[in-house]
């Protein structure tokens, strides 16, 4: 097998490798096997130009038109001619395609169904990249840039899936590089001519030839270096300390440590909360059945603490083991109408997170695993991989009913609890709080103020719920939303909170679930689509209290509750007295699942897989796609020099290069690094020039002589012989160089190098001589007009 064709399978290989992050994105996952195909017809035609031979952009017009006409072939041939030329509406039909599968992208939590739009975007994604992967790496012969677009097609896939792609498809795509890079290197290696193996001993003393095994020592190098910079990177991380992770549908990573130590890091849970909220069909994510009569058990999964005006997050906290008895809630009262409560829980197994619902306060919690314990927020979370998948556990929780009473006559907060849960960012903008204090005119009491916010969001402000509204976590989300007044639970809880922090009231959000629908055996289905988030706030005696301002979404708590009818709000879910605390063996499948929908994998019990937003949209992969284009454009555009002067470089030391072109590159080596040429001197004094002002010496200096003198021969000599090994003269003149200059004068001839200018002189000659050949020719289109008729030519 040739080099270029060892480096375009190479190629071919590392885009697949890299895409292979897009997978578990999209199921079934067969729009990979489309575009390795697309991406092979498209690696056959450049191997094919290239073997013509094409010029380089011609090369690049005949893959990008090949891919092109089997993107028609797949995605528009019924709107093309012959099922392969676009035309106007094939074209039409494609950016239909593409912005639907926008939209679908938009709309479908983690793992999306495989549609015709989603399918378009990966597969034409992927051969975009392959085809800049080929372009760079074969083509140009440049493989090391070539990793700019692998990586960003394995950053694509990494953000979509919430921060993290998985070691395994790290893996992959840092092996694709690797062997893109060694199959260069080997291609490199061979062109300085053919390694014959045989015995060492057969050799002369000190040969690295005779042998075989020295020559292939740079391979097996490459090899190891790149085996081990893998390892370091898949197992370093491992060892740092840390937690992140998604919130509805875990790929996030937990962590806590060993023993009792470690910490929770601060990570934002609200990921793609918007895009559960927009499923098509409400999926079982858990079911419980609980002993409680009348209640309105939300399941709490994480408290977020920490508004820094960019959003709500959770405080970096330290967590420990989960003490058999919980520590009593902070700031409860013995005072206050408190029942226990003892619920039972299933978990889907493709509910997979790292955060367990449970009912606030939880008293004691019984469950098998490795679960760790943060005090402050009350929550329970995984560690060392485990998730709620398939969880079986009993919760014992507090069913706190405080009175209004007990609220309005709260006493004021503890000092350190009042400081860290009342800060606002110094960038809220002040109508927020201008609107807090007007809704809360008139109030007594912080419990007065906090029923009149609720109420004002949930019924008398005008606010309308809309999940399709774009969500966002920041100051000026929140200060759009009072303005536009539509929005869904992040809008309404956030705003609340932030609010309610304002007026001097300890507040914080909530995420979790809503209560679920009771079923006919008296279990209750708690679905993708009760995913919620509500405001909780601090008084003396009763502790955290949930509040609920989302309109149409949950049910107002009784404490908090207004004489006058909502109207709107929904009520909880009621599971019946008789019901036993034992939970169904097994989730139930939703009735309504067609076959379409099971042979998309939508049906049974899915988990609602975390994105990475901190807004809680679905991302525009095209978006994203295009973006990560403009990146790579822009960043290639300092490489251009480059570029240049190594085409130029490798096409004058090529196979029988002349003395004439070595010593022009000999000349421009030198400019590159600050000897600016001189063509009025003669060869040897140009030689001496270049070795007094490049400080050159040693075998350097003395191959700049070897190459005067073999131009000398040539200009002067009747008969010159022909000169042997000049390209390594070029070679040995460029590493003097090299060694003699510091750093800021190398990087300069690398990137920046100063012969360049040449290519602008050419250009600049060839426009000239463009346009005074079109200057003749219309002088003598116009003269042979104006003469005579009947004149001779």
């Amino acid at each position: 097998m040739s080099g270029r064709a060892r480096l375009t399978l190479a190629s071919w290989g590392a885009t697949l490798m890299a895409a292979g992050a897009l997978l578990p994105l999209v199921k079934p996952a067969t729009w990979i096997f489309t575009a390795a195909f697309v991406l092979a017809l498209v690696s056959g035609a450049g191997t094919l130009a290239r073997r013509v031979p094409l010029a380089r952009p011609l090369t690049l017009l005949a893959q990008t038109v090949t891919a092109l006409l089997a993107l028609t072939l797949f995605f528009a041939r019924e709107q093309a001619f012959l099922w392969l030329v676009p035309g106007p509406e094939a074209f039409t039909h494609a950016v239909e395609l593409f912005r639907a599968g926008a939209d679908d992208v938009g709309r479908y939590a983690i793992p999306a169904p495989d549609t015709a739009g989603i399918r378009l975007m990966l597969v034409g994604g992927v051969v975009a990249i392959g085809l800049l992967v080929d372009a760079l790496a074969v083509t140009f012969r440049k493989a090391a840039p070539a990793g700019l677009p692998l990586l960003a097609l394995y950053s694509v896939a990494a953000g979509l899936s919430g921060g993290g792609a998985g070691w395994l498809w790290f893996l992959l795509a840092a092996s694709g590089y690797l062997l893109l890079l060694l199959a260069e290197g080997r291609d490199r290696l061979a062109q300085w001519g053919r390694v014959f193996g045989g015995a060492q001993r057969s050799g002369r003393p000190g040969s690295t030839v005779a042998g075989g095994g020295p020559a292939f020592a740079p391979a097996r190098t490459g090899r190891r270096i790149g085996a081990v910079a893998m390892g370091v990177a898949l197992v370093v991380p491992f060892a740092l300390p840390g937690f992140s992770g998604g919130l509805f549908g875990g790929n996030g990573e937990g962590g806590g440590g060993a023993g009792k130590g470690g910490t929770i890091s601060a990570v934002n849970p609200l990921v793609s909360l918007q895009n559960n909220l927009r499923q098509p069909e409400d999926r079982e994510v858990l079911r419980y059945r609980t002993n409680a009569r009348g209640t309105d058990m939300y399941l709490r999964l994480v408290a977020l603490d920490q508004f820094d005006g960019t959003s709500w997050k959770s405080s970096v906290r330290p967590i420990e083991d989960v003490p058999k008895q919980l520590p009593w809630p902070d700031g409860l009262s013995q005072s206050v109408q408190i029942t226990e409560v003892t619920s039972n829980f299933v978990a889907s197994e493709a509910y997979e997170q790292k955060w367990l619902p449970m009912p606030y306060p939880a008293g004691r919690v019984d469950i098998d695993g490795r679960w760790r314990y943060e005090p402050a927020g009350r929550m329970l979370v995984g560690d060392d991989k485990q998730t709620t998948k398939g969880a079986r556990y009993t919760v014992a929780s507090l069913d706190v009913r405080p009175t209004a009473e007990q609220l309005a006559g709260a006493g004021p907060a503890p000092e350190k609890l009042r400081r860290e849960y009342t800060k606002v960012p110094p960038s809220l903008p002040a109508d927020v709080r201008a609107t807090a204090l007007s809704v809360t005119k008139g109030a007594g009491s912080d419990y007065e103020r906090a029923v009149k916010l609720q109420d004002w969001f949930a019924r008398d402000g005008g606010f309308r719920y809309d999940v399709e509204v774009e969500s966002g976590t920041g100051v000026q989300a929140i200060s759009r939303f009072l303005k536009d007044k539509e929005g869904f639970c992040v809008h309404f809880s956030f705003s609340m909170a932030a609010m309610a922090r304002s007026l001097g009231i300890p507040a914080r959000v909530a995420v979790g679930f809503m209560p679920g629908k009771t079923q006919t055996d008296g279990s209750v289905s708690v679905g993708i689509r009760d995913a919620h988030a509500w405001p909780e706030l601090y008084f003396e005696g009763a502790g955290w209290t949930r509040f609920e301002p989302t309109p149409s979404r949950g049910s107002i708590p009784s404490y908090a509750e207004d004489t006058t009818p909502s109207g709107t709000a929904t009520g909880p879910a009621q599971p019946q007295q008789s019901a036993s605390a034992q939970p169904a063996p097994v989730p139930s499948a939703s009735e309504s699942c067609t076959p379409q929908m099971k042979k998309l994998g939508d049906c049974g019990p899915d988990a609602a897989v975390a994105g990475a937003s901190s807004d809680g949209s679905g991302p525009d992969l095209g978006t994203v796609l295009l973006v990560a284009l403009a990146v790579l454009l822009v960043l290639a555009l300092p490489l251009l020099p480059l570029l240049w002067r190594t085409r130029v470089r490798a096409a004058r030391l090529g196979s029988g290069a002349g003395a004439l072109t070595v010593w022009q590159e000999i000349n421009d080596t030198a400019w590159d690094h600050g000897v600016e040429p001189d063509e009025s001197l003669t060869p040897r004094r140009s030689a001496a020039r270049i070795i007094r002002l490049g400080e050159l010496g040693g075998d350097a200096s003395d191959a700049v002589h070897r190459v005067a003198r073999a131009v000398e021969e040539v200009l002067y000599a009747p008969r010159p012989q022909a000169a042997t090994g000049l390209a390594e003269e070029a070679g040995r003149v460029r590493a003097g160089f090299h060694a003699a200059a510091d750093r800021r004068t190398r990087l300069r001839a690398l990137l920046a190098p100063r012969s360049a200018a040449r290519l602008r002189w050419t250009w600049s000659a060839r426009w000239s001589s463009t346009t005074t050949a079109w200057s003749d020719r219309r002088r003598a289109l116009t003269a042979r007009l104006r003469r005579p008729a009947g004149e001779a030519g």
